[in-house]
């Protein structure tokens, strides 16, 4: 057994009926050129077919409660593959639609503890001749980043290669000694040591940022965003939506307003949101403030699992109708968040998003969202994916569609990616409390093409 991470302690402890924790990817694949009809489930087949399942993928809490057992984890030496991975087919006839409504209800129920934490389903019956594989990995064992980059690892840039692994198959072991060879005895006091210069340096950072918050008086802070529709409790059914745009089309508007990516969608985020509050009579006057998520993988060691994010918040600037003075006011508020987190080390940045979050914790008591003001309205989340066409034995992966967490007071999360040269993004709300979700995505694309126009930008 190894000991449980108190963040992936936390994703546990929280998790209920209504609340499932667990993340999600839904994958859109077109079979190659004179692929027959049992291509599909010759895949399937070989997938359960796997003779060594990595140990990341065998892993399940110490017990199915929440008890101090959960502390640590409990790896499984043999896996029933045909229970974690399955082969379905969508009903007639077979649209986009049906697959979302499917993937809707894959997503809202709980993985089984007294298994590892993850599922995944090969999807057929698609009209138009493509199949997708629905995934969900519970966010104690791996987080989005994680997962998209154990996705991308065993699909190819080949199309003609024939002979991907499957994800959950076991990785070489000279990788993983590789890094185990850092954990030596001077390697484990230099990480001490940096542990304790992290503490000691904590405080004056922590104090850095105060200073910058009364400085910058219209820093985004937790427990100053309005209330919602959206921050409300909510039920346990999910629905979901997603769909492609351009990514030249996001890097045009970037290069014509000198701003980020990240700004960029964030602006698309806000006035998609503006629309849909307002076409519900429930846009507030204050700006929606939104959470994103932070990777600091590229900062810490370790073996690919786990959790490694930290977190700024960002004013969308609903409150404004002009699309440019939007994205002015996203652009100052994630400049400001850069500003705090600049100069920490990743343990401390991780302990900054900690703080920003931690309302989150009090979410599951009683009454506590119904009578607190939100920390933030909103989580929207960029995880970067691959920047090449990929394929899975020939099949090409023609889409990457991400599926998050929905809680009380978070009843809508937007989740996208980058898939080559598409951007593609992924929406999962309460069923219950976010009516007519999918009308997000004609929002973000009016969004889009606003800002487009006031850039003078041609899209066609």
């Amino acid at each position: 057994m190894g000991l449980m991470a108190p963040q992936d302690l936390m994703f546990l402890a929280i998790e209920s009926r209504e609340h499932p924790m667990h993340v999600g990817g839904l994958e859109l694949f077109s079979p190659p050129e004179g692929a027959g009809p049992e291509f599909v489930r010759q895949q399937y087949q070989k997938l359960i077919d796997c003779p060594d399942v990595g140990v990341k993928f065998r892993r399940r809490p110490g017990t199915p409660f929440n008890t101090p057992r959960n502390l640590l984890w409990a790896t499984d030496d043999e896996i029933d593959l045909e229970y974690h991975v399955q082969l379905s087919a969508l009903p007639q006839p077979g649209r986009i639609r049906e697959l979302f409504s499917m993937t809707s209800r894959w997503h809202s129920s709980l993985l089984d503890r007294h298994r590892p934490l993850w599922e995944m389903q090969v999807v057929e019956g698609l009209d138009d001749g493509r199949f997708a594989v629905y995934t969900k990995v519970h966010h104690a064992l791996i987080d989005g980043v994680t997962a998209l980059r154990t996705l991308q690892s065993v699909l190819s840039d080949d199309p003609s290669f024939g002979d991907c692994p499957a994800p959950f198959a076991e990785r070489p072991r000279r990788a993983i000694e590789g890094k185990r060879s850092r954990l030596n005895p001077i390697g484990l006091a230099r990480s001490g040591a940096g542990l304790m210069g992290d503490v000691a340096g904590g405080v004056p950072a922590a104090a850095r940022i105060g200073w910058q918050a009364l400085r910058e008086r219209d820093m985004v802070l937790p427990l100053r965003a309005p209330r919602t529709m959206l921050n409300v409790p909510i039920g346990g059914a999910r629905r979901f939506a997603a769909q492609s745009w351009s990514m030249d089309r996001i890097k045009a508007i970037r290069q014509a307003a000198g701003c980020t990516m990240n700004d960029v969608i964030l602006v698309m985020c806000g006035g998609a949101l503006r629309d849909y509050l307002l076409s519900q009579d429930a846009l507030p006057e204050e700006p929606l403030i939104a959470m994103v998520p932070v990777s600091l993988h590229s900062m810490v060691d370790g073996e690919g699992g786990g959790n490694a994010v930290t977190a700024v918040l960002a004013s969308l600037g609903t409150h404004l109708g002009d699309p440019l003075d939007r994205l002015e006011c996203v652009t100052n508020s994630m400049q400001q968040a850069k500003r705090a987190l600049t100069g920490l080390s990743p343990m401390q940045a991780m302990a900054v998003g900690a703080f920003m979050v931690s309302p989150l914790a009090l979410a599951p008591v009683p009454g506590y969202v119904s009578h607190s003001r939100p920390a933030f309205n909103i989580v929207i989340s960029n995880v970067p994916g691959p920047r090449k066409p990929l394929y899975w034995d020939g099949a090409r992966l023609d889409g990457i569609y991400p599926l998050s967490i929905a809680m009380d007071g978070l009843a809508l999360n937007i989740t996208l990616t980058s898939n080559a040269d598409m951007l593609d993004i992924g929406i999962v709300g309460c069923r219950k409390t976010v009516p007519h979700l999918q009308r997000l995505l004609t929002f973000l694309d009016d969004s889009l093409i606003a800002l487009e126009k006031q850039l003078g930008i041609d899209s066609a």
